[in-house]
């Protein structure tokens, strides 16, 4: 069996019944470490592959249409025909002649030129020909929408928007912004707040600097001397509660009572959402009373949220009356999602059990968890998975590996309905159980199901592989993180760097230090010392040179002159001048081994003895001469420069000796 190289389109790491090309790599050999030895039975073995997974993951063959598949045609084609469609003046028979072979990456191109020229009619003709042709995504209605906002035409735009019937596209977070920001450029203060609080509704829960959005917002409405009512200060109270500012929330809400409007259930609900972020169940409590005293009678969701607030300030007891109280209301009787259903973290879901459940494990209460979780199986409390993922987690934190597997081996029996937040509980479930069957199996499934994974999916896929000694696959995976545009952590990177290292996989490990170098999170100093010493092990002295010269002072002295000693040895001898200058002006002192050696090199070349003058005149402006050894050698070897030319740079240098003797007396 043989790990593929080629990737799924949403999941890329998986094992294939049928045979496969090998991994391109230069540096692996047939008994490579990078591959396990220690699990032969179900992992070399092609009969045990079978029985692991039964057929191969592939992507679908695409139907043959009339039009040519944008996916096999070549790069230089697309490129002309990106520019055919730019630099045409009838856009209606070039979209004819060359829409049919572009990708919709290649015409959103395109379509940020328009906008940027300022081509309105082509911006607008080229988007609805997308549309008509279904070559569109949601970064075509984002820099469309940008564009036509500073065209000044917001109703244009909203029209747009609200035209949207595919639901991701319209919650899509670069096109909710897009939208709220051609709002604000053109005045549209009142209507920005009524649509962004439209928008938390609808499920784009993630609009990007939500809070400062909505305080640039407020400061616009009060700067026009414009009112606010209550749903405006229902959508600020919200997203103060959902951005952890209790404090701004509170003083939202008494600005709105002072302003004479009566609170609702959703501000009351609100509020109490931000006193959840810390637990501060006495403020919770009196807010539960002030609604109480206006006549208002708390719903599921008041008194979850409440729950809520007593599961995270650790009154546990309570929280247990209260769930009581919700049982007897008929509110816990189903664990639905509702309300402030914002993502899959079970503290935004509207689940009293989980919620319990949660808490308790999170504070190490594992076994009263697992009660909770008992409780709601005998009650037949329908939780759509959750409470199982919960209690997997919490089995996986707690050490409890087996158990965590049947849980998880129970849930599949179960339940036939899979989300992505369900779905890396279980893979985490399995990989610390070190069940490779079942781990393969679930990234199938995902991949059947269309799940796209996630930064947490490929942290707990890398993580298992490294465990497994499966270093490849494990780089693989990471390469397909990237790709996907997530960061991988620092610590993950340096690890899989040294063991790939280790295995003789110096390019893969090079490749894995470009992924964190460019990325945006900080990077330890000493990996650049360490991946130095992998690339000059692996002979990679080009790429060692770039290393060195990026990261000149954050490397060592010893590990500066293994470097130049490796590259002056057996390096590019046209970058051996660069090499030498770069690690001059990084402060190394050259000692006279080292001139030695690269100009014993230049001399058994005589092609390249302009580099060896070259090398010999630079020498003494930075105060280097040659020794003995090697004066003998460049005069044994003058018809290489010619004997005047030589006569007059070894002059030149004695020059330079003897002041530098001199200077080196007079300090003494």
């Amino acid at each position: 069996m043989e790990l593929s190289s080629v990737f799924a389109s949403r999941f890329h790491p998986i094992f294939l019944t049928q045979s496969s090309p090998p991994i391109p790599t230069s540096s692996f050999s047939p008994s490579s470490p990078l591959l396990p030895t220690s699990r032969p039975n179900n992992l070399n073995s092609p009969s045990s592959t079978s029985s692991t997974i039964s057929s191969t993951i592939t992507r679908p063959n695409n139907a043959s249409h009339t039009t040519q598949n944008p996916l096999s045609i070549s790069h230089t084609a697309r490129q002309s025909a990106i520019l055919d469609i730019q630099q045409s003046s009838d856009l209606d028979s070039a979209l004819a002649r060359s829409g049919g072979m572009l990708r919709v990456q290649d015409l959103n191109i395109i379509l940020r030129q328009f906008g940027k020229l300022n081509r309105w009619k082509e911006l607008s003709q080229l988007f609805d020909w997308m549309r008509k042709n279904g070559k569109i995504s949601s970064s075509s209605y984002s820099s469309y929408i940008k564009f036509m906002g500073k065209g000044l035409n917001p109703v244009k735009v909203l029209q747009i928007y609200n035209n949207i019937e595919d639901e991701p596209t319209r919650n899509n977070v670069s096109v909710c912004n897009s939208v709220l920001s051609c709002l604000i450029r053109n005045g549209k203060f009142e209507s920005s707040i009524r649509l962004f609080h439209q928008m938390k509704q609808d499920g784009c829960t993630k609009v990007k600097n939500g809070y400062s959005k909505v305080i640039e917002l407020l400061q616009e409405l009060k700067s026009n001397r414009l009112h606010m009512d209550s749903v405006i200060y229902g959508t600020l109270i919200a997203v103060c509660a959902s951005n952890s500012q209790c404090e701004e929330a509170e003083n939202f809400f008494n600005q709105m009572k002072d302003e004479g409007y009566s609170p609702n259930i959703y501000h009351y609900s609100s509020l109490l959402n931000a006193y959840s972020v810390d637990g501060n169940y006495k403020k919770a409590d009196m807010l539960v009373q002030d609604m109480k005293s206006a006549g208002l009678v708390p719903n599921k969701v008041m008194l979850t949220t409440l729950l809520k607030v007593y599961v995270r300030g650790g009154l546990f007891k309570k929280s247990r009356e209260l769930l009581t109280e919700l049982e007897a209301l008929g509110y816990a009787e189903d664990e639905v999602q509702l309300y402030f259903c914002s993502s899959s973290d079970v503290d935004n879901l509207q689940m009293p059990y989980c919620l319990l459940m949660d808490g308790l494990a999170k504070v190490g209460q594992i076994h009263e968890a697992k009660s909770v979780f008992e409780e709601m199986m005998k009650k037949n409390v329908k939780s759509d998975g959750y409470a199982h993922s919960i209690m997997i987690s919490s089995f996986c934190r707690s050490g409890l590996f087996e158990e965590a597997k049947q849980l998880a081996c129970d849930f599949e029996a179960t339940y036939n309905k899979y989300d992505l937040v369900i779905m890396n509980t279980m893979l985490c479930a399995y990989c610390r159980a070190g069940e490779m069957e079942s781990v393969m199996k679930m990234m199938k499934k995902m991949d059947e199901l269309a799940i796209s994974p996630d930064w947490n999916t490929f942290n707990i896929l890398i993580k298992y592989f490294c465990k497994e000694k499966l270093y490849l696959l494990a780089y693989r995976t990471m390469e397909d993180m990237h790709k996907k545009g997530h960061q991988p952590e620092e610590e993950l990177c340096s690890s899989l760097i040294f063991h790939l290292g280790k295995n003789g996989a110096h390019p893969e490990a090079f490749s894995v230090y470009n992924m964190l170098r460019y990325s945006k999170r900080t990077m330890c100093k000493s990996l650049h010392e360490k991946i130095l010493h992998i690339l000059i092990k692996g002979r990679l002295l080009k790429d060692a040179y770039v290393v060195v010269k990026d990261n000149a002072k954050l490397i060592s002295e010893p590990a500066t002159k293994k470097f130049a000693t490796s590259f002056l040895k057996s390096g590019n001898i046209n970058m051996v001048n660069d090499v030498i200058k770069a690690i001059h002006s990084s402060g190394y002192k050259i000692n006279q081994g080292l001139f030695h050696m690269a100009i014993s090199r230049y001399v058994t070349q005589p092609e390249k003895k302009e580099l060896l003058l070259q090398l010999l005149q630079w020498m003494p402006g930075q105060g280097y001469v040659v020794d003995s050894s090697t004066r003998n050698l460049i005069l044994k070897n003058s018809d290489l420069l010619g004997r005047q030319l030589t006569a007059e740079i070894l002059s030149k240098q004695h020059t330079v000796s003897k002041a530098l003797r001199s200077s080196e007396m007079k300090d003494k």
